[in-house]
């Protein structure tokens, strides 16, 4: 390992500095234990008669970390801590002098544990929050060590390598165009910004604009067509784009939750010539419903218009032999957006954005500076996505294929599926509760009626929510609230590699508890 304070001189005066004596201590340290090597080269090290500065905090991190992880199955799902709580512990007074780091480690994990939640675990089922496979959180941990800025392959070559080979594995397991640009971002809400800005500028481009110099000033106006099922990030995608929530118009869908074709029809056929965006889902967040692709984008395409597809976590479908038929058609769209960090079980942050127009990808994203080296061949990840300095988020994505490989992401998927289903149904068959709606993938809904004398809608509702609450306070299994269609449910999201059967006839009788 190389060290961290190379012998350099340094130019920077630490003596008045707050947390001097810390950075002196360390500096100390390394200089008083460090003997030249005998070796040379890139890849030398220094001999050194104790630790580096790393070991012992990096040590005790480790310790910490796998302390929460192997107790996941014994502690509550729910933070236990309120929030005056945490508050008392981690609002201190900023120190003037720097603490040893194993001690702000320490400190750190004490003031932090009751506050976690258990969403690594396999008993968490809400927001469709995945784990961590092993691979994919060592590999984030070596990405925090390595520190690359994976800006452009000359700041980090391995990164930009990796993320090259992660893009083409990506398109090929979703069953995506292999020519298509990709990027990977921060989650699926930078996924849905990057394709939205780019079907700007292909959409405005063909109109005679460019959008990226002369801003959307004089623009004609894009239509934005969506069902009423949509996820609320494509609306905040619109609105950093500056295209406009108000031109967002929801059209109705059918029992099961998909666009009903006719209405797409008639809303692009009152205005044939305007530009035009069509948003379309795989996987809805409440029920996973998916829009008929096979249908839908033919009908987008007939009037120009770009087809965007939401599949923060219902894309992955596609890795599946048993549920690949829920996306059939999709590689028919313009671009496309998911998550690593839901069904791929990488850690936060990681998403991806797909995008079939690579020209247009790149001419709305695209950025060059003359004090960067930017490479002939090689690919410079800034041309493709909107972050400048940012995290090689690419090893733990490339680990975390490589620990499942195909068939161990598909069945990963259909493993979360068959308890999903199991249990919805196994909840659902206990006296006083209502299953809404049975999963088709990953997702399902319940309800928890009132049982007391001529309860009105709302009293249903209140009372679904005291239920949910009083399973989260129990703390063995943590599931979350929604509205569907007018009413309060309990929503079911299986999205974690740990869940297991047990997990699952725990969280039946946490239910049973709560509704005791």
């Amino acid at each position: 390992m190389r060290s961290a304070f190379p012998s350099i001189c340094f130019t920077l005066s630490v003596s008045d500095s707050p947390g001097a004596g810390a950075i002196r201590f360390l500096l100390s340290k390394y200089r008083k234990n460090r003997i030249a090597s005998p070796k040379s080269g890139p890849y030398s090290r220094p001999v050194t008669q104790s630790t580096s500065p790393f070991r012992p905090v990096l040590n005790k991190a480790l310790e910490s970390a796998l302390d929460h992880l192997e107790d996941l199955d014994e502690r509550p799902v729910a933070a236990t801590a309120t929030l005056e709580q945490l508050r008392a512990r981690l609002w201190k007074p900023l120190n003037a002098d720097g603490l040893a780091p194993e001690l702000v480690i320490e400190e750190l994990v004490r003031d932090a544990r009751d506050g976690l939640l258990g969403s690594a675990g396999g008993r968490f089922f809400a927001w469709v929050i995945g784990g961590s496979l092993p691979a994919a959180l060592a590999a984030d941990w070596l990405t925090s060590a390595w520190d690359q800025n994976a800006a452009i392959y000359a700041s980090g070559p391995s990164a930009a390598v990796v993320e090259e080979v992660v893009g083409e594995w990506l398109k090929d397991l979703l069953g995506l165009p292999s020519s298509a640009g990709f990027a990977l971002v921060t989650g699926c809400q930078m996924a849905h910004a990057t394709c939205l800005a780019a079907a700007r500028h292909s959409l405005l481009a063909k109109r005679g604009l460019d959008v990226e110099r002369q801003g959307l000033f004089g623009a004609p106006r894009i239509r934005l067509l969506s069902s009423s099922q949509r996820h609320g990030a494509f609306e905040r995608a619109v609105r950093l784009l500056g295209l406009g929530r108000n031109q967002i118009q929801d059209l109705p869908v059918d029992e099961q939750d998909s666009l009903i074709p006719e209405a797409l029809e008639q809303a692009l056929e009152a205005d044939p010539q305007a530009p035009a965006i069509v948003f379309l889902q795989a996987g809805d967040i409440n029920t996973g419903a998916y829009d008929n692709f096979q249908t839908l984008i033919p009908i987008a395409k007939r009037f120009g218009a770009w087809v965007h597809v939401d599949g923060a976590f219902g894309l992955w479908a596609a890795a599946s032999p048993r549920y690949k038929h829920f996306v059939e058609g999709v590689g028919a769209a313009d671009s496309w957006a998911t998550d690593g960090h839901k069904w791929l079980n990488v850690p936060f942050d990681c998403g991806y954005a797909i995008i079939a127009d690579s020209r247009a990808h790149k001419a709305a994203i695209s950025h060059r500076a003359v004090y960067l080296k930017h490479d002939a061949e090689a690919r410079d990840q800034i041309d493709w996505n909107p972050e400048w300095s940012r995290r090689a988020r690419g090893f733990p994505t490339y680990a975390a294929l490589r620990q499942l490989g195909r068939t161990g992401v598909a069945a990963f998927v259909e493993r979360c599926c068959e308890f999903a289903r199991a249990l919805v149904l196994g909840i659902g068959s206990l006296p006083g509760v209502q299953v809404v709606r049975e999963p088709g993938i990953n997702q399902g809904l319940l309800r928890f009626p009132d049982p007391g004398p001529a309860p009105s809608a709302a009293d249903h509702d209140a009372y679904t929510e005291a239920v949910i609450g009083r399973i989260v306070a129990g703390g063995e299994a943590f599931f979350g609230p929604t509205t569907w269609r007018g009413i309060r449910c309990m929503r079911v999201s299986v999205c974690n590699w740990q869940t297991s059967r047990q997990d699952v006839q725990r969280a039946i009788e946490a239910v049973k508890s709560a509704l005791g």
